[in-house]
């Protein structure tokens, strides 16, 4: 085998992981939601950035708030997941660079331009939204993320003009019916070439 990471990981983590599209009745702790972090946050980015920011809807009235704002068919899903996370890019943090890149500390100011920084933000938050959802499946959980939300709705409501709405994961232990078939994926000739 070419990978170091034994098989079980691997199922658990990509092959025999899929969006979950119901969710069982078991909470999500706070401690299970600190571990994803506290291991994902080690996820590489670009210059150490870490724009990425985490809004846990937990409680009944975030989560009637939220539901209306998903597209018809993620808003039941939504409404009885355990635990409901959106996932933001923060377009201001080139704040925290000197804390996190201190041995170039001008590298906050390469990111004065505000379009420059909200492309940065979108990519490295994306890159970390992802090592989230693998945090979560290698908790023992399952990861059912959404884009199909209003983007503008959930800025107004849940976060600020300073970050942008990315994705909005559902979390919990699946329930019934939890998953559709598994669909194709590229074979390596398709999606590799070497120069």
């Amino acid at each position: 085998m070419s990978l170091v990471l034994d098989q079980a990981a691997q199922d658990l983590l990509f092959r025999e992981a899929r969006t979950a599209n119901t969710f069982s009745d078991e909470p999500v702790t706070e401690e299970q939601v600190q571990a994803i972090y506290d291991l994902v946050k080690f996820g590489p980015t670009s210059m150490n950035q870490s724009p990425l920011r985490i809004v846990l809807v937990r409680s009944d009235e975030a989560r009637q708030r939220l539901v209306p704002l998903m597209s018809e068919g993620n808003q039941k899903k939504t409404g009885s997941a355990p635990l409901v996370a959106i996932l933001a890019a923060d377009n201001e943090f080139h704040e925290e660079l000197p804390e996190l890149f201190p041995h170039f500390p001008q590298a906050k100011d390469l990111f004065g331009d505000r379009a420059g920084r909200e492309q940065a933000a979108a990519l490295n938050a994306a890159l970390q939204a992802a090592y989230f959802i693998v945090g979560v499946r290698a908790a023992g959980l399952a990861a059912g993320p959404m884009t199909g939300f209003d983007f503008a709705g959930v800025q107004k409501e849940f976060l600020d003009d300073d970050h942008t709405p990315l994705m909005i994961v559902n979390i919990g232990k699946p329930g019934e019916d939890a998953w559709f078939p598994r669909s194709p994926r590229l074979a390596f000739d398709k999606a590799v070439t070497t120069v």
